[in-house]
């Protein structure tokens, strides 16, 4: 089993993830990954010998993605007839400062 998590490992985490937990968020994230782990543990349990790995839940057959069609096509002039600023067909947006 995997060692608990505690509320050291979740400050250290968010830490590097550059924000700040809590004691109380710190706790919270605790419960919910003891949760977590425990409903994959259900899961861990239940016997799937014999069952026939699947990448979908439907037959093999089910034709259940769209055919990509293409329809209603604009020429690069269409495109950017509006457009204030344009160099070498493309659009010229303000910079973005931070």
């Amino acid at each position: 089993m995997e060692e608990k998590k505690d509320r050291a490992y979740f400050r250290k985490l968010a830490n590097q993830l550059i924000f700040d937990l809590s004691d109380e968020e710190a706790d919270d994230i605790i419960r919910e990954f003891e949760t977590l782990n425990s409903q994959l543990a259900l899961l861990d349990a239940v016997d799937t010998d014999g069952v026939e790995i699947m990448v979908y839940p439907f037959e093999d057959d089910t034709d259940f993605l769209r055919k990509d069609e293409v329809t209603n096509v604009i020429t690069q002039e269409e495109a950017l007839a509006n457009v204030k600023d344009k160099i070498e067909g493309h659009f010229v947006l303000p910079r973005v400062v931070k």
